[in-house]
């Protein structure tokens, strides 16, 4: 349950919206598998694994998109309509023209979607609508945009808009490096990634190495900037930061996770800890990052 990936969003803050009200629209949309027939399938399920459409601790509210996808590559429809394509011109003389040879292939998808493998995901979601923050752990802003869109469809209406800060992350991150620490409760660690802006768009990667030598500052004067830079919020959480404020390789160390197997009173209880811990840590984590970064506002 512990979060992997950030992609954060705004809400209005004290957003009126009850646990109740949220459970009752998802439970309206549940998942289904996929029928027959069907390429595809979406649908809200429990984050807990039983019949609760939301978990509702402190305030903050976990939610939980699934998706189910066929897999039928078109090689596989291509292979099996070109053998169909070869009888049928057996028979009739002559090869299918583009019509029919369009209508042989639709005709093969549906007889192969009911055989075809199926693969099965989850995206989970946090909601604090005191704070206004919506976080969707999903490593890119096209995966997050499905829940999006789900919720959206869920609740009518969802006023949810990106986070724009005053400061843009490279500047930041450039200024950090440049300076070899950085401020607001947050450490450089040793990973890094520099691209320079150029039409060769050259990079230079770093892993497990310390940042604060000559050849960093070199690359730095020679104007390559930072578009992912490896970072630990108050000695608790450590993750990447990328460029388009994004975290990535979130990781909460092990003395939260050791106050959350504390905090359960029972083994049915650790979901619920889990979750109450790491809401609160991305509550502070996430307002001191945009205060890290100007503030919010347009980026300039």
């Amino acid at each position: 349950m512990w979060f992997r990936n950030l992609q954060i969003y705004r809400l209005p803050i004290n957003w009126n919206l009850t646990a109740d009200t949220l459970r009752e629209k998802l439970s309206a949309r549940p998942f289904q598998r996929c029928g027959s027939q069907d390429m595809a399938s979406r649908g809200w399920s429990s984050p807990t694994k039983d019949d609760r459409f939301v978990m509702a601790v402190g305030g903050h509210y976990l939610v939980c998109l699934q998706a189910e996808q066929k897999l039928l590559p078109s090689a596989v429809v291509n292979d099996v309509a070109g053998d169909r394509a070869e009888d049928i011109e057996a028979q009739q003389g002559f090869k299918p023209g583009r019509k029919q040879m369009k209508e042989i292939k639709e005709a093969v998808l549906q007889e192969l979607l009911p055989r075809a493998f199926t693969r099965r995901r989850r995206v989970f979601a946090w909601i604090d609508p005191v704070g206004g923050w919506l976080v969707i752990d999903a490593v890119s802003p096209a995966r997050a945009g499905e829940i999006l869109d789900a919720l959206r469809d869920a609740l009518d209406e969802l006023p949810v808009k990106m986070v724009r800060t005053v400061q843009s992350p490279v500047s930041v991150m450039t200024a950090w490096l440049s300076a070899g620490e950085a401020q607001h409760g947050f450490t450089v660690d040793h990973d890094c990634e520099l691209e320079a802006v150029t039409d060769e768009h050259s990079a230079v990667r770093y892993v497990r190495h310390a940042l604060d030598g000559a050849d960093v500052q070199g690359h730095l004067a020679a104007g390559k900037l930072p578009t992912r830079l490896a970072l630990t919020f108050d000695d608790r959480v450590s993750f990447i930061l990328t460029e388009k404020m994004e975290a990535k390789r979130l990781a909460f160390l092990d003395a939260i996770k050791e106050e959350a197997e504390k905090k359960a009173d029972a083994a049915d209880m650790q979901m619920e800890a889990d979750f109450a811990i790491m809401s609160g840590e991305l509550a502070r984590m996430i307002p001191a990052l945009i205060a890290a970064l100007g503030g919010e506002g347009e980026v300039v």
